[in-house]
């Protein structure tokens, strides 16, 4: 079948050199790639992953994890172990 449908989407730069790094060392081009995931969609009849949304303490955990508050460090992984068992 030929290919005559366009797509348009704004992505963050990043966000789109990272995932082309990733299709690259996949060996894919973005439209493969794309394509892919128009092909799992359609067999899945759905997305190709698990999509929820995050309850509090997830929420928080990022929140914590994104700026550093309320993060432990340990020395190694007997210090982590001391502490949590």
């Amino acid at each position: 079948m030929a290919k005559t449908e366009f797509i348009r989407a704004r992505v963050e730069p990043e966000l789109k050199s990272q995932a082309e790094e990733v299709f690259t060392r996949l060996g894919l081009s973005t439209t493969e790639a794309i394509t892919l995931f128009y092909c799992q969609v359609t067999m899945r009849g759905g997305l190709p992953f698990e999509v929820r949304v995050p309850n509090s303490e997830t929420v928080e955990a990022m929140r914590q994890a994104g700026t550093g508050v309320g993060l432990n460090e340990y020395t190694d992984l007997d210090a982590l172990k001391a502490e949590h068992g």
